[in-house]
Order: C-alpha cells, then structure tokens, then sequence
C-alpha cells in the first residue's frame, strides 16, 4: 500500500540512493524505518556510543514523512479534558508535560546540531469549533492546574488579535514548524556521520528467541542485533499487536507563495474538534492547510479519486478561515497515518518479543513522538525504565 499520493512541497529535497544488504552482519540496535522516527532514533543511539544500522525498504524520508505537514505541537489530539475524563488528570497532565517537553527538546537538539530543516519556534492558536466557547475555557483551567503556558482569547481578542472569526481560541507558546523532508534527512546524516549504517532492505522476520534478535530479510540476509527498534510508521509487522489503532487518510494543500498575505506570526492552527482541521505557513510563505480525514478511503486508488473534491473543499475551507488568502493550490498530497483510541502514541517494549521495542508517533503529534520515542528508547536501551512507557504501552487498552 502507498501511503501517500500527490506531490508536497517538501518532497523535491535531494537525497542519494542507498547501498543494498548484500550480507550477513550485526549491531548493537538495528532500526527498521528510516523515515523521521527512525532518523531522530539513530542520532540519540548513535549518541550513546552504540553501533547502530538502519534499513528501510523505501527511499529514506520518503513515505509517510514526506506527507507530513510538520506542525510540531505538544498539544495532543485529545485535549487534556478528554486525557482526564480517560485517566484522570494527573496522568494526563503527565503526558501533556511530557510532549511539551519534546518539542522543546527537538527545537533544541536541532539548534546545537545545526540540522539544515527550517525550524521555526511558533506559537499555536487552538480554535473553537463552533458557537461557544465554553470547551477551551474549561481545557485552559485544566492546562493551568497542569502547569502548561498559553491564554484564552475571546472572540473579540481573538479578532483583533489574529483577524480569524471565531468564538474563541487558546494561544501557546513552545511549538514549531519545520520541513520534515529535511529534518528527518539531516538526522541521518548526522548518525551517519558518527558510524551509523543506512541499507535498503525489506525486513521480513523477526526471532527474538536467542541472546540477540535475529532480522530477516527478502534478500535472505540476515542482521543480528541486540535490540530491534520498529519505525515502520503505518506498516506495522506482525509482530506487533495493538487494538487502539485504526488507519485513516488525510489530505492538504499548499498555495502559491505569498509571503506578504498571511496571518500573524504565522501561528499553527487547529481546531478543538476530532476530525480538525490544521493550517501552517512555511518559510517561503506558502500557506498549508489539511484535513478532510477519512478513514474509508485508504487504498491509493480511493485517495487519488477523491483528491480533487478533498482539495476543493480545503480551498474553501481556508477561505473561510483567511479570506484574504489566494487559496489555489499548487500542490496537493494525501497520506495514511493512524489514530489511536486516545491520542497517544504507541511507544516500548512489544509483548512477548524481547529486545524489540516499538516507536510509533502516530496522529497529528507524529514528529513529537518520534523524538519523544528517541528519548524514552534511548534511556530504555541504555538500562532505565522511563515511568511513561506504561502509559504508550503497546497492548494498553484505551
């Protein structure tokens, strides 16, 4: 299944063809994906000192990365509300510092690193979704009691503030934007410069029985390693089982540039509803608004059929957010990406599989995650047992 159709604006960066498994070899952590969680993987790992191969049987930074719209929120999919209706709020305020904390942790680990990805710190704007705003006044005393900045605006400050028509939104800070084409291939290229290895290779087995784990691919090869890290994104193998997640498409358009027509400080938006719709800009102002999610239309020949009317009706949609936007498109893309039952990713150990973690960001906090999942594998592999692995447990049940 491809997973995603149309051509974004990041996908044209220039990458070169990696070299094929032709034997037999072993490593410390081998990780399976090498998109931007696989990427973001391999520089910590490789930053602990450990010898570190990565295989992916597409082009690095080519699947669903390169479908990514790369809004890198630490405001999860759930709001903190729904988390502490789920769990109570001192776990929900948890997760919610936590991804809070990635994204910080990302913004800064890619200035000390340098990596060439148009970072950008922004703010986001959290909008209602319909006629009252009493949702996010609740959700804005449920972050201050969690201790997570941003204010409420009301209709009227969100007027004269932003411009945009609605009952009310929260604004915070900490977020950002970046091309994830880029980041995800500049990672590598640091874990490669520090003696990682990239092949191209379709994993096909895994044999955790032994003292190592034992990977097997369609090339008859196989990779011993002492730990496995799974980063397939939205191709899980077999060897995982979860019974939260579900697939689901989602489109987005990208306008012309018009660096001199958007809105203010080009802030993230979404909106405070399941199927929301989000909307960035990017450095060469262009603006990108996606949505219409669907989680019928899967295959890529369903996607492609209904490209047209999706990036018709996103048109109309960001007119009616940012009148004053030229909303043709110039690009527009779709992707499969999954969901799962409460917003949070699936990140750890895969029952009954030892040495073979899992890091799956999925939904609209997927780049988060992926460094999130970096952070948590990495301590976990270096032999500490982060609390927040039982809260992305692979088998929990939402």
């Amino acid at each position: 299944m491809d997973l995603r159709s149309g051509v974004a604006p990041w996908q044209a960066a220039a990458d070169s063809g990696i070299p094929a498994l032709t034997q037999d070899a072993r490593c410390d952590v081998l990780i399976v994906g090498a998109g931007v969680t696989g990427a973001l993987m391999a520089e910590r790992l490789t930053s602990q000192g450990l010898a570190v191969t990565i295989v992916d049987r597409e082009r690095p930074a080519h699947g669903s990365t390169a479908a990514s719209t790369s809004m890198l929120l630490w405001e999860i999919d759930r709001p903190l509300r729904d988390l502490t209706s789920l769990y109570g709020f001192e776990r929900a305020a948890r997760v919610y510092r936590a991804s809070l904390d990635a994204v910080q942790g990302l913004r800064s680990r890619s200035a000390s690193l340098a990596l060439p990805c148009r970072m950008r710190d922004k703010h986001s704007l959290y909008l209602a979704a319909g006629d009252s705003d009493r949702d996010l006044r609740e959700e804005h005393t449920l972050r201050r009691r969690a201790g997570l900045p941003g204010d409420f605006l009301d209709h009227r400050a969100l007027m004269e503030t932003f411009g945009i028509a609605r009952a009310g939104a929260l604004l915070s800070p900490a977020s950002a934007d970046a091309d994830p084409v880029l980041l995800a291939q500049a990672a590598l290229a640091v874990a490669i410069q520090r003696g990682a290895k990239l092949f191209d290779g379709n994993a096909v087995t895994f044999d955790p029985a032994g003292r190592s784990v034992g990977v097997g691919f369609a090339s008859d090869h196989t990779i011993e390693a002492s730990h496995v890290v799974l980063a397939t994104g939205y191709v899980m193998p077999d060897i995982v089982q979860s019974t939260i997640h579900k697939a689901t498409s989602s489109w987005a358009i990208a306008t012309a540039p018009q660096p001199d027509n958007l809105w203010r400080d080009g802030v993230l938006i979404w909106e405070d509803r399941d199927d929301y719709l989000y909307a960035r800009t990017t450095a060469d102002g262009r603006i990108v608004i996606g949505g219409e999610d669907d989680d019928k239309a899967i295959e890529q020949e369903a996607r492609d059929t209904l490209m047209p009317a999706k990036s018709a009706a996103l048109t109309r949609q960001l007119k009616a957010l940012w009148p004053a936007a030229r909303a043709e498109a110039e690009f527009s893309w779709s992707g499969v990406f999954d969901t799962t039952g409460d917003g949070l990713p699936l990140i750890g150990p895969v029952p009954g599989a030892k040495g073979v973690y899992a890091a799956y960001g999925y939904g609209g906090n997927g780049i988060t995650f992926s460094y999130l999942a970096a952070e948590l594998l990495g301590n976990t592999i270096a032999g500490a047992r982060p609390a927040l692995l039982d809260d992305f447990a692979i088998d929990r049940q939402a």
